[in-house]
């Protein structure tokens, strides 16, 4: 099977050749555009998830091997979330390779986290299945080498963070607001506040609820530790 102009470029992009050129077509292709004879990503997507996770516990317990399990599991959350994976999607130029479904392509699918951080998956259990393991450490490791240098010593999510933050100091769960929502149904823009016992308020802004709540959250989280 001949790879079209623009999976060859994305091969240069990742570094990545495949003797199968199937699985890549595989690893981009949407649900929504699925069939009996194009099969869709979700498969590769479940394994990816877990040779994603093996390469980064490995790799995290490399980077630091005097960290405690209780430190490393943060920083691994932190790897291989949605987001994070989504980040490295953008980063590579995957979502301008993905094959849609028509209602994905006018809902701005390229776009979205979640298909974004489904392909990544998917993508990492292509080369997988195209190399093997190493071909999918060396990967992996190549387009997350930024994000494991520059972990945070302490990388929990900021809703935790927060939440342990108020409950030491006998305080109810942070509380988490929508406020607002603009933009076309395509792209919209999320306006989140979270707000505390005594009072103490942040908000913020970002193309997901979910993330605005993160954003929210440590935006609250930084100032309180820096009143204290």
């Amino acid at each position: 099977m001949r790879l079209a102009a623009d999976l060859k470029a994305f091969e240069g992009r990742i570094g990545h050749t495949f003797h199968t050129p199937e699985l890549l077509v595989r690893a981009v292709t949407h649900a929504s555009l699925s069939s009996q004879t194009r099969p869709d990503n979700q498969r590769l997507e479940f394994l990816g998830d877990r040779v994603l996770g093996l390469v980064m516990a490995e790799a995290l317990l490399g980077a630091d091997v005097v960290a405690t399990e209780g430190q490393l599991a943060p920083r691994f959350n932190a790897m291989v979330r949605k987001e994070t994976c989504a980040d490295v999607a953008r980063a590579i130029g995957l979502g301008e390779v993905m094959k849609l479904g028509r209602s994905e392509m006018l809902s701005g699918g390229r776009r979205k986290e979640a298909l974004l951080g489904d392909a990544m998956e998917a993508l990492i259990a292509a080369v997988y299945l195209d190399g093997g393991f190493d071909a999918a450490r060396a990967l992996v490791l190549r387009l997350w080498a930024d994000r494991i240098g520059a972990v945070d010593h302490d990388a929990r999510d900021p809703k935790t963070a927060l939440q342990e933050w108020a409950q030491a100091r006998g305080m109810t769960p942070p509380c988490y607001t929508q406020t607002g929502r603009t933009g076309p149904d395509h792209q919209p823009i999320f306006t989140v506040e979270v707000t505390l016992d005594n009072g103490a308020r942040e908000t913020a802004r970002a193309g997901s609820k979910r993330i605005a709540e993160q954003q929210a959250a440590r935006a609250l989280l930084a100032r309180l530790e820096q009143e204290t």
